[in-house]
């Protein structure tokens, strides 16, 4: 079972780079931030035609998350994080898929900071803590999948000091990531890679792409119900390289 992440940036302007890469991937799920379009927006045709089912909420102009799969019809289990009612943000979905629950998480950028996009950036971190715990104390099989505006340590990010006082790596965004991890939760490419530099996103400014100057924002933090069953994780990068491409390439995890 292949199970990826993939911020899109756009799904509609980049919809020929995402089915192109679907069929050359094959991912059985799927989980896709930023669609940056609304519920009626959201190409479900043409994701039909792919061969995937999907579930999806969109907002408009900014935001949006879904969760695809292949030859099946994911079966929604939540729409939002729960903790904030007022929270009309659409940053996570959750779906069950062959007996796997998959999110699709889309955290807040948090920049800049300090302010109150970054303490909204700390709360919902907070309240995915919350939820996640709910997960491990059943024993679920569980995959954390998506977009946390986090690189998580020094290896995950090029070496520069260009971004400190940016919000993705402040010392407590990464408190934040490592304190879910902590929870119980195993970081994927981590624990098949150990320290090798892996990049998840090149920002499209200052020749990043070309110059390799990335960092790991996109994770998939699997329950421990999972972490026997992984075999390969890795970033489709070249991905990033094709024309009209997101900013971000895809990471996946497979599971025996």
């Amino acid at each position: 079972m292949k199970i990826a992440t993939f911020n899109i940036n756009n799904i509609n302007r980049r919809l020929p780079n995402l089915l192109a890469w679907l069929r050359a991937a094959k991912p059985d799920v799927v989980a896709l931030q930023e669609l940056k379009a609304s519920d009626g927006e959201f190409p479900a045709e043409a994701i039909e035609r792919a061969g995937y089912g999907a579930v999806w909420r969109g907002q408009k102009t900014w935001n949006g998350v879904a969760i695809l799969a292949r030859n099946a019809e994911p079966v929604l289990t939540r729409d939002r994080l729960p903790g904030r009612p007022d929270d009309h943000e659409a940053r996570y979905i959750e779906a069950a898929v062959r007996g796997v629950i998959v999110t699709s998480i889309y955290l807040p950028n948090g920049n800049p900071q300090p302010g109150p996009k970054f303490d909204y950036k700390l709360d919902w971190f907070a309240r995915l803590k919350r939820h996640a715990k709910t997960f491990l104390k059943q024993d679920l099989p569980v995959v954390l999948a998506g977009d946390y505006n986090v690189a998580p340590t020094e290896i995950d990010i090029y070496p520069t000091r260009s971004w400190d006082k940016d919000a993705l790596i402040q010392p407590k965004s990464r408190a934040a990531f490592a304190s879910l991890v902590e929870q119980g939760w195993c970081d994927a490419i981590r624990e098949l890679h150990g320290d090798k530099r892996i990049y998840t996103f090149w920002d499209y400014k200052r020749n990043r792409w070309p110059r390799d100057a990335g960092l790991r924002l996109d994770h998939l933090l699997l329950s421990p119900a999972l972490v026997s069953r992984l075999t390969k994780a890795g970033v489709d990068k070249k991905v990033r390289g094709e024309e009209g491409a997101s900013d971000h390439a895809p990471a996946w995890v497979v599971l025996k």
